[in-house]
């Protein structure tokens, strides 16, 4: 059951309190022409200025002392807002700063007031920590344009709320065109009516992004619109060329491109003001730490009122949090696009066996750098014998990813050099190799050598160095885990014996070879998840074997964990039939 308060709860101050407006905050709160009160980290208010008083209808001893999510928060029915949904109290919980629209309040009198509300950190007493709350009437939908298509200027706190709004949705995503759609939101039609984004490439093409205009309620994107643009003139003293070699923002309108264009861009700044229809707009460039990113234009076609001076500082403001947001997703895509090159040059080709299905998945961490220290490896040792093996380097980043490959390739060399060495003796040279030659601090691994016998069933031979042990599913869904051979893992310096374990493989057997990405979650034991994977596993015996691989990881991967996963799984052949 959702945690509310009664409706029109009216308790007594809670202990420890006292009736009293502003005194402990020097008269900051009265300062402030909003509507301010002061809360802890509990939600309790501190201080109320006589704005806030004012507009609740209560006085400060009916306020100071309460929770301020069950005094005041409500429904448009007049009910208490369920607290797992309150936006308020979790920007308080978070430390966040955050603005919402047009919630109901409680006042004094019983009656509800429609408010707009912005949370910010706040130290409300020495040493203390909480939010300060600011509250204002909300202006109804129709408000913007009631005056024949005037919309009404924002008020600081208007603009207030706009910029960190704009800071929350921006630095919340890290990709650049939901970044582009979330400020064309804010801004339409707060501010415009239409919304046009132009971005350079990094080889300074210039795009035209996202268009999107106000219609019937809506956002609405112009794709016919959007596209390739021509390149910037060097001396075009027009507004977009200007903001796209990073000149100040200006004021535009259809008479700016009227004359004759002096530059492609020129020509498609006149088919946009006709397409369009806009009669006034801004334009400013959106820059980066280091370059010009962009330029965003904001257009008014349907309002009457046009764009003056006074309306460029606040699209600076909101197109410099656009510019470091840009900045952030696109040195993230960046780093995506060589971890993904890097990836697919660093995981190998299976080897065909006679008679053997065998398959492998990697998939990436979710929010990291898209490739990292989890490893697979299957190669031929000559004639009769392959090599199975599965790593994970500590770590899941492109440094992580290059210490993967010097572990991969060294162990390959010595394996390749020694073909008839049992798996331990391998990985204890590559135990020594880690030590003093490769970049890498710690490593798990499981190293198999997989051989033919002349009875036609296929042995496998294995070293395990600190790694989750190899799960052996029957085709009827039985289940075991290989857990002989188990020694320490790569690169603690400890010299020890590494043992050998050798089982036979029955026909139709499928052995799963994994990375703890797979089983490891935060919230539960490691074996929780060994468990899990058992189980899902045996449910899944008889399917195709990458199908089996697929369902695999979509079931068993923890929702929770942030490591990469990679997979082999082989599966035997039915036994022969009589001859």
């Amino acid at each position: 059951m959702d945690d509310v308060a009664a409706p029109g709860r009216d308790s007594a101050p809670r202990s420890g309190y006292r009736a009293r407006s502003h005194a402990p905050l020097g008269g900051t709160l009265e300062n402030l022409r909003a509507s301010a009160i002061t809360v802890d980290d509990d939600g309790l208010i501190v201080a109320v200025n006589n704005a806030a008083q004012s507009l609740l209808g209560r006085d400060a001893s009916e306020l100071v002392g309460q929770d301020f999510h069950d005094l005041l928060h409500r429904d448009r029915y007049g009910h208490p807002v369920p607290r797992t949904r309150c936006q308020i109290r979790e920007a308080l919980l978070t430390g966040d700063t955050r603005h919402g629209d047009a919630e109901w309040f409680a006042r004094g009198d019983g009656t509800l007031v429609q408010l707009s509300w912005l949370m910010m950190p706040y130290s409300p007493e020495r040493g203390g920590t909480g939010g300060l709350a600011l509250l204002y009437e909300a202006k109804q939908p129709n408000d913007r344009h009631s005056d024949g298509g005037h919309s009404a200027p924002l008020t600081e706190m208007d603009r207030l709320a706009l910029l960190a709004e704009t800071t929350t949705q921006l630095t919340s995503t890290l990709d650049v065109d939901e970044a582009l759609r979330r400020l064309a939101a804010l801004t339409v039609p707060r501010l415009a009516d239409w919304a046009v984004f132009d971005l350079l490439t990094e080889r300074d093409e210039v795009r035209r992004v996202l268009v999107t205009e106000h219609k019937d309620g809506i956002l609405v994107e112009r794709g016919d619109l959007q596209g390739p643009m021509p390149p910037v003139p060097a001396e075009s003293p027009m507004p977009l060329s200007r903001a796209l070699r990073g000149a100040a923002s200006s004021l535009a309108g259809p008479a700016t491109y009227q004359g004759p264009p002096d530059s492609g861009i020129a020509v498609e700044q006149q088919r946009l003001f006709s397409a369009t229809g806009m009669h006034s707009a801004v334009i400013a460039p959106i820059r980066g730490l280091r370059d010009v990113l962009g330029a965003l234009t904001l257009g008014r076609a349907q309002r009457h009122d046009a764009f003056t001076s006074a309306d460029l500082p606040l699209l600076e403001d909101l197109t410099r949090r656009a510019g470091l947001a840009l900045d952030n997703a696109r040195l993230y895509q960046r780093q995506r696009k060589v971890a993904e090159t890097m990836q697919r040059h660093l995981l190998p080709q299976l080897p065909v066996l006679p008679g053997l299905e065998m398959t492998a998945r990697y998939q990436p961490a979710p929010d990291a750098s898209s490739v990292g220290g989890d490893w697979y490896d299957a190669f031929a040792l000559g004639a009769h014998a392959h090599a199975l093996a599965i790593g994970d380097v500590v770590g899941h980043d492109l440094d992580a990813a290059a210490g993967m490959a010097q572990v991969r390739n060294m162990l390959r060399a010595f394996a390749w050099s020694h073909p008839e060495a049992p798996p331990s003796a391998v990985v204890t040279r590559l135990d020594d190799a880690v030590m003093h030659i490769a970049e890498v601090s710690m490593a798990t691994m499981i190293f198999a050598r997989l051989t033919l016998g002349k009875d036609a069933l296929w042995r496998l031979r294995w070293t395990n160095a600190g790694h989750p042990p190899p799960l052996l599913i029957t085709h009827d869904g039985r289940t075991s885990y290989l857990d002989g051979a188990h020694g320490i893992l790569l690169g603690t310096g400890v010299t020890r014996p590494r043992p050998d374990a050798v089982t036979i493989l029955p026909p139709r057997v499928t052995l799963v070879l994994y990375t703890d990405g797979l089983v490891e979650s935060p919230h539960h034991s490691i074996d929780h998840g060994l468990d899990r994977l058992r189980r899902h596993a045996a449910s899944l015996a008889h399917r195709p074997l990458d199908s089996f691989c697929d369902l695999l990881l979509d079931q068993v991967r923890p929702s929770d964990n942030d490591d990469d996963v990679a997979v082999i799984a082989l599966r035997t052949p039915p036994p022969a039939g009589p001859a």
